[in-house]
């Protein structure tokens, strides 16, 4: 009988992160779902430069949740700057090769 071979696949998302506007000090979830074989690593970028989360910095307020999406403890927004917002995009690789998912803008609501 014929067997059927598992093959690698690369990534792709099959969810998408979408625009978000957020009260400051409120909590967050940017949704990403990446799918393939083996299971691809998740990385996020905002505004082109990578995201830190808990795994790299223990305080850090973002997590990457094991599904990987990226979760905010709650939104930081200073009268100095809005560190949280931007526009994020969800990278997942294998050593096929690598998927990014459309632009998700995250907005602080106004004060």
């Amino acid at each position: 009988g014929s067997h059927l071979q598992l093959e690698d696949v690369a990534p792709r998302i099959v969810e998408h992160p979408t625009d978000l506007l957020v009260s400051k000090g409120e909590p967050a979830t940017l949704s990403c779902k990446a799918e393939g074989r083996p299971s691809p690593a998740v990385e996020w970028y905002k505004d082109g430069e990578r995201v830190e989360t808990d795994r790299e910095d223990p305080r850090s307020h973002r997590t990457l949740l094991p599904g990987g999406s990226l979760f905010f403890l709650r939104i930081l927004h200073g009268r100095r700057g809005k560190p949280d917002e931007g526009v994020y995009v969800c990278v997942a690789r294998n050593y096929l090769g690598e998927a990014t998912s459309r632009n998700a803008s995250l907005e602080v609501a106004g004060e």
